[in-house]
């Protein structure tokens, strides 16, 4: 019996995520209670491994009349147990604002990579620093982001 080990990253590439293999969702909170759900469209996705596999990019695009904004991440780190997390800029309008994104990895081989993760914002602080509103008649505490993609 031969016992073959998977490289933990990907080889030196650039991933992408093809059509219906991605999911993000935005949910309003209010407190303990989430007062809207939508799942938004993810334009795009990319991951980019270096040569060392020290340095690694993610890039999510939303496309939605409620969310047009890109995620891209500055640095990312391995946490234990299948874990990464993203010190991450949401770009809104062309503002950037500071996202801690923590992905969970659900499967891992040499071609893909498949990641599930949340990030929560405080919506007060979202509002302030890039004009991003929430219809009128919805009040929030907080937003969470969920993000499911399978990188190939």
């Amino acid at each position: 019996m031969t016992t073959v080990t998977l490289p933990t990253v990907p080889p030196p590439r650039r991933l992408g995520v093809a059509p219906g293999r991605s999911l993000a969702e935005l949910t309003a909170w209010y407190g303990p209670l989430p007062v809207r759900r939508r799942r938004v469209p993810l334009a795009g996705a990319a991951l980019e491994v270096s040569e060392d596999a020290a340095q690694s990019a993610f890039r999510f695009e939303f496309d939605h009349r409620e969310l047009r904004a890109v995620l891209t991440s500055e640095q990312v780190e391995d946490l234990p147990g299948d874990r990464l997390q993203l010190t991450a800029d949401l770009v809104l309008d062309e503002v950037a604002f500071p996202v801690l994104l923590r992905l969970r990895v659900v499967e891992r081989a040499v071609d893909r990579l498949l990641v599930v993760g949340t990030a929560r914002l405080p919506y007060r602080l979202l509002r302030r620093a890039t004009g991003f509103r929430l219809p009128w008649r919805l009040p929030a505490t907080r937003l969470r982001l969920l993000v499911a993609a399978e990188f190939a």
